[in-house]
């Protein structure tokens, strides 16, 4: 560790904290400041913002690692998501921004829900509310851990002593500065944190691969060819169409990712929405091909230069050591803690949101002052940062499988229901609650059962296919059998 590296972090921290302060300037002293910003962002800001939340460690963790292992075959994530966030900002974006308000001017989704299905607008909020900051604790968790292993790996013995190990110091470093921002600047400092850290993810990865393939560092030639793993550089090599279904359906968790689609109801105006779906987009592309790169090139790095990789999940941490100036090494870190980091505050938010909203003042204390329920906010989001740390706290965690499951509860749960709310008048509030339970049980239950590792003999199917189909089919079925029966 050199000490540009460590002015480049102290610079990056020092700006996350800055713009939290900003927005705390800036942001009204009521709930609809400190959870939505005014519905006042930029589309630019909202594209970005929800781009950086969506992507978290496994950007730059998760998914170069498992090209580094696997080859490009683990590329069909990559193609599927890309697909679902572009579905999601055609239906889910500006049909959300407008019917959100339009429906009561609601805050979080559970509101937008019970707003929707009054009939049944105590029971969605509530299972809505338990299935957000269940899954978002085990999200968040899989945020830290990202953390924990940067830390663990580039800054290894080089901490201070504190009794603790390095990777449980970098988890409290991460989350720690995460609360600073959040708690104090709200939405609005989570989405310009997000901003800026969606440009810098976005510069890493590009520079990274480009880097890589010029051969720099490089103690022989880079042959991309040289790779001895056969059908390394093939998309259908080793693939089963089980796996290859079960990658490509990451992309239907996007409708129902409470971080990401909160975005929508916070821009400015829904005229603003196909602007920032195509900045969002093309950030999103160019992102994932430089994820897919740093995978692929370094692993030819790692071959021609006998480097050993204990764990591959770590790959773009020892490459930014390796290749680069120790002052780009500490901007190539600061770009893995803004995925990490970015994620983590959007979804502490969203949780905070709905144990506020949806709890507190729902049961607690309707009469809460805003004053007072700002600070129950500020309050619960330093909650769901704990019980995360609690599950974040094992060593032996993987960011990418933490990431599918609460991915897929979430997209399960949420997904149809959304994606029906706005788009289909015959729906129901029994409906809507039979479809959240179903999804995240179906999920819960395919967990539990290993399906998800192993289903009939094969490789496993992604939780979120049985959930996603099993919720819309009880949407549909329990809304036709509780509509009103016309005369």
């Amino acid at each position: 560790m050199n000490a540009y590296t460590l002015v480049s972090l102290a610079a990056y921290f020092a700006l996350m904290v800055g713009i939290g302060i900003y927005a705390w300037a800036k942001t009204r002293a009521d709930s609809a400041g400190y959870l939505l910003a005014g519905r006042n962002l930029s589309p630019s800001v909202t594209a970005l913002s929800a781009g950086a939340s969506d992507m978290s460690g496994w950007l730059l963790l998760g998914l170069p690692g498992a090209l580094f292992a696997s080859g490009l075959v683990e590329a069909w994530i990559a193609i599927g998501l890309t697909m679902g966030a572009a579905l999601n900002w055609i239906i889910v974006a500006p049909r959300l921004r407008e019917q959100t308000e339009q429906l009561g001017d609601a805050l979080t989704i559970p509101q937008f829900l019970a707003n929707r299905f009054p009939d049944s607008g105590t029971m969605l909020r509530v299972v809505s509310a338990v299935i957000i900051v269940g899954f978002f604790t085990v999200y968040t968790a899989s945020g830290m851990v990202g953390g924990g292993k940067l830390f663990a790996t580039a800054f290894a013995g080089l901490l201070p002593e504190t009794g603790l190990s390095d990777y449980m110091l970098g988890i409290l470093i991460t989350a720690g500065i995460v609360l600073i921002y959040t708690m104090i600047g709200g939405f609005l400092a989570v989405s310009l944190t997000d901003f800026v850290q969606g440009l810098i993810m976005m510069v890493a990865l590009v520079v990274m691969p480009l880097v890589i393939l010029s051969g720099h560092g490089s103690a022989a030639p880079l042959n991309l060819s040289t790779v001895p793993q056969e059908g390394f550089f093939s998309l259908t090599r080793g693939a089963t169409f089980v796996g290859v279904i079960s990658a490509v359906t990451w992309g239907l968790g996007y409708f129902g990712q409470p971080h990401i689609i909160v975005r929508f109801m916070a821009i400015d105006r829904v005229e603003n929405v196909r602007r920032a779906a195509i900045i969002g987009m093309s950030w999103m592309v160019i992102s994932l091909l430089g994820a897919v790169a740093v995978g692929l090139a370094g692993r030819a790095y790692a071959e021609a230069n006998g480097l050993v990789v204990k764990d591959p999940e770590t790959i773009f941490i020892i490459l930014s050591e390796l290749l680069f100036h120790p002052a780009v090494t500490g901007f190539l870190y600061a770009a893995l803690l803004a995925a990490i980091m970015s994620t983590i505050s959007a979804q502490l938010l969203v949780s905070s949101s709905s144990l506020t909203e949806d709890f507190y003042r729902l049961f607690l204390r309707r009469d809460a002052s805003e004053a007072e329920a700002v600070n129950i906010g500020r309050l619960s989001v330093a909650l769901v940062a704990a019980a995360a740390l609690v599950i974040a706290a094992d060593p032996d965690s993987e960011v990418l499988g933490l990431v599918a499951n609460a991915w897929a509860g979430f997209g399960a749960a949420f997904g149809p229901l959304i994606l029906l709310a706005l788009t289909w008048d015959r729906m129901t509030g029994a409906g809507a609650v039979a479809g959240l339970v179903t999804g995240a049980g179906v999920v819960a239950g395919w967990i539990a059962l290993g399906w998800n590792a192993e289903f009939m003999g094969g490789p496993g199917l992604y939780e979120i296919i049985p959930g996603f189909f099993a919720a819309m089919a009880a949407i549909v079925v329990v809304s036709l059998l509780t509509a009103p029966r016309s005369r």
